[in-house]
């Protein structure tokens, strides 16, 4: 199995407990994240090296890059998992339309320029993409999030398709409510999130750490949403119609939240 690796959006979270997964198993892991404070103190808990900066921009990914090879020699899996929401819907402004794109989609398309052809030189590597869910059903409460990660799956389908036989394996992770501070910060979607049962970081890192074994493109730490993406594959109207009774009930919380008596004016 591969011994070294490259995580982003690993200060905290699922990256964190990837990387905490991988250094227990004795690899070599290299850290990546904006907050370079909580990913200095993740790094020297983990004995992984600490590059900060922007993963969702090209310098920022050749710099990740260039800095983990000369760091280890090779990257062997590169756990692409950094991810953002908006909450927002048709009011989200094109500025974070672009910046949950830059990092939930494109971070991935800058990547892999960058690795596939060393991966191709070296006879293979391993792109791992934390999707979401969001990637195979949708986000009710969040256009951009839910259209970057069918986009993050979309580009990994692709990549599969492109250059499996040519010893590269890409795989999607995409588990549904995860204990983190994104479930946390979800206000009113996160009763939603949470219909199903709720992982913790660190299994979806276990789930994680199993797929390596294999090659499998779906990594589905919540079996059910297999379940929830063959029943929308089989009847698409059916499952929108169930999605908007579920908005239905999102609006209906709304609107009592919104009209509650308060402390002052009741």
């Amino acid at each position: 199995m591969p011994d070294t690796a490259v995580v982003t959006g690993a200060a905290r979270g699922i990256g964190r407990a990837i990387a905490v997964r991988l250094a227990r198993e004795g690899w070599q892991v290299v850290v990546a994240d904006l907050d370079a404070r909580e990913l200095e103190t993740a790094a020297e808990e983990i004995g992984a090296l600490a590059v900060p900066g922007d993963t969702s921009t090209e310098a920022g990914v050749r710099h990740l890059v260039d800095t983990a090879y000369d760091s280890l020699g090779h990257v062997d899996v590169f756990f692409a998992n950094a991810g953002i929401g908006s909450l927002a819907g048709l009011e989200a402004t094109d500025a974070q339309w672009a910046r949950v794109l830059e990092t939930n989609v494109l971070a991935h398309v800058r990547a892999a320029r960058h690795l596939v052809p060393r991966w191709l030189d070296a006879g293979g590597g391993r792109l791992v993409v934390t999707a979401s869910a969001a990637g195979l059903l949708t986000m009710l409460g969040d256009a951009p999030y839910s259209v970057s990660k069918h986009g993050a799956v979309a580009f990994a389908e692709w990549l599969s398709a492109t250059y499996r036989h040519r010893g590269i394996v890409v795989q999607a992770i995409c588990p549904q409510g995860v204990q983190t501070r994104m479930l946390d910060g979800a206000g009113p979607l996160r009763e939603l999130l949470t219909l199903d049962a709720t992982l913790t970081a660190d299994e979806v890192a276990e789930a994680a750490w199993q797929a390596l074994a294999g090659d499998d493109f779906y990594v589905l730490p919540h079996p059910d949403v297999g379940d929830y993406y063959a029943h929308r594959a089989a009847d698409p109207d059916a499952w929108l119609a169930g999605m908007n009774r579920l908005q239905q009930k999102l609006d209906q919380q709304t609107q009592q939240t919104s009209t509650a008596p308060t402390q002052e004016n009741a």
